[in-house]
């Protein structure tokens, strides 16, 4: 796509418009010396222009670098930060809350901060990070101890009463919405890069590091 712009901005660049002056006498005469100028025809005229910009390849061009750079910017510049971002609040408000959580939100912070900023790049082992730990997290806290439930009642009950009740567990949904964005985007990002045989692989390997990574975590930092 690059290399396609480059290639149209070049010939434009290159073409040139050649004027030449015929003189129309050479020799000195009673009128003077008289010398016309024309534009000659060197194949750049307004008309070939209109039609180098018209051409059908560069309406594909343009739709590439619109539909494809716009898809992927929103995807890893706003939404895979938003759902991060949103999961962090929930850690730094649950801590906060627990102090005896600190070491191991701090360490699990670490995650969706590197994942924020690698899928900036485009990395795809991000995605799948990002993807995966998301997944992992929220049917955790579904199917196990049934926080994000239990969550999600206290806060709608801070909303009506306005008393709040184990703030801990009221961040629980908090971070399970910032999950499911977060998995969105994830895979958005994912199917909007160029067709890889080699993106999949690195997408489930990237999962399969924070699947460890968190289990390693979890199993030195949890809360005795």
């Amino acid at each position: 796509m690059y290399l396609q712009t480059t290639r149209y901005i070049s010939l434009l660049l290159s073409e040139r418009v050649d004027r030449t002056c015929v003189q129309r006498s050479k020799k000195m005469s009673t009128t003077g010396h008289t010398t016309t100028c024309h534009l000659a025809p060197t194949g750049f005229q307004g008309e070939t222009l209109y039609q180098l910009w018209n051409r059908p390849g560069r309406r594909a061009v343009l739709t590439e670098m619109n539909d494809g750079s716009v898809n992927q910017s929103s995807a890893t510049r706003v939404w895979i930060p938003v759902g991060a971002g949103l999961f962090l609040v929930a850690l730094a408000v649950s801590a906060v809350a627990v102090p005896e959580l600190r070491p191991l939100h701090f360490l699990q912070a670490l995650i969706y901060v590197a994942v924020a900023i690698l899928a900036r790049r485009r990395n795809i082992f991000a995605y799948g990070a990002g993807f995966t730990i998301a997944v992992a997290w929220n049917c955790l806290e579904f199917f196990g101890p049934h926080l994000m439930q239990a969550g999600a009642v206290m806060f709608w009950s801070f909303l009506h009463t306005g008393q709040v009740q184990h703030l801990e567990t009221m961040m629980v949904p908090i971070g399970g919405i910032g999950h499911f964005i977060l998995m969105i985007a994830c895979l958005t990002a994912l199917f909007h890069q160029t067709t890889d045989t080699k993106q999949w692989w690195k997408f489930i390997a990237g999962g399969v590091l924070v699947l460890g990574y968190f289990a390693l975590i979890v199993a030195i930092a949890r809360p005795r």
